[in-house]
């Protein structure tokens, strides 16, 4: 063989063998969540699991975070693959409300899927005597991590019910398992947090101690005037002691990734998400309110690899 034709089939040899190296390349899915005492998270394991199962040279990691505004930063910056987060922290980040958190439109944020609503939830040691939002004043209230999307709640909701953080005796931005403690030692008196049903840390608190769970009337929602925030329940024994429907406010929940994500992994993403409900609904109860038709929601462009399982199964047209 002359040096030609040495060189011709070291040349394939090599070029296979990048081939080969590429192809094989791993498949990085960080999955950013919440805290740990949250839903997001135990959904987030869940997910992580069937991804690393099901997708070929996947690698995957959960990642604890203080949830939607920092989840959707962080997409946007490519330190991971896929986030939960709030649906109206999804429209602030894609618009680039600075208040909100969001210095500039993120525009590399993709929708994987809308799934199961959060639910406002209001909990206060029942010996504060606090029933309705008006008795907040004068309180100590936890709003949630600093403009987390929980606390960009808070503030909407105590605005449209005419209250300010300064007509509260003392405000705390802690996540739940932080405001929990502080209720069981009687260093704070409630706390509004963003969850799915049947928290783990509330139902913690409710099994320990005599709580109440504030409503938050239909006409305070109105006011708020976001198409993000709807009218929803909590219903009666939903947590210990809870003996009757509390009225309060649903916020679809979405999983977020963003462009850079390859269209494949997107598609196998959204994919074992909807065959595998079942799965994510022993990872935590919330995770049974996910339907195939609520899957597709505007508020952000889908990634092209979710809209083809879409298509593929009907849930686009």
């Amino acid at each position: 063989m002359n040096i030609y034709k040495k060189l011709g089939v070291l040349s394939a040899a090599a070029l296979v063998t990048v081939s080969s190296a590429v192809w094989a390349a791993p498949k990085f899915i960080n999955i950013l969540t919440g805290g740990t005492s949250g839903i997001y998270y135990p959904i987030g394991v869940a997910l992580s699991q069937l991804y690393g199962n099901n997708i070929d040279g996947a690698k995957t990691s959960v990642q604890a975070t203080k949830a939607s505004v920092e989840n959707l930063n962080l997409l946007q910056a490519n330190r991971g693959e896929l986030g939960f987060a709030l649906g109206d922290s999804v429209a602030a980040a894609w618009k680039g409300d600075e208040e909100a958190g969001f210095k500039k439109p993120l525009d590399k944020i993709r929708l994987i899927a809308a799934i199961y609503p959060n639910y406002i939830q209001i909990v206060a040691n029942k010996d504060a005597g606090i029933k309705s939002l008006a008795d907040l004043k004068g309180k100590r209230v936890s709003v949630g991590a600093p403009k987390s999307g929980t606390e960009l709640n808070a503030r909407a909701i105590f605005a449209a019910a005419g209250i300010t953080y300064d007509d509260l005796g003392a405000v705390e931005y802690l996540p739940y398992a932080e405001s929990v403690e502080l209720i069981k030692n009687r260093q704070l008196d409630a706390t509004l947090q963003s969850s799915g049903l049947g928290m783990a840390a509330f139902r913690d608190l409710a099994s320990t101690m005599p709580v109440n769970f504030v409503p938050i009337p239909a006409d305070v929602v109105a006011k708020i005037g976001n198409a993000a925030f709807q009218p929803g329940v909590i219903p009666a024994n939903t947590y210990d002691g809870q003996d009757t429907d509390v009225p309060t406010i649903a916020i679809q929940n979405m999983l977020v990734s963003h462009k850079d994500v390859p269209d494949d992994v997107a598609y196998q993403m959204a994919k074992l998400i909807f065959e595998n409900l079942d799965y994510l609904s022993n990872a935590h109860a919330a995770a049974k309110a996910i339907k195939l038709e609520n899957a597709v929601n505007p508020t952000i462009p889908l990634h092209p690899g979710a809209e083809r399982y879409y298509k593929e199964v009907g849930a686009i047209k």
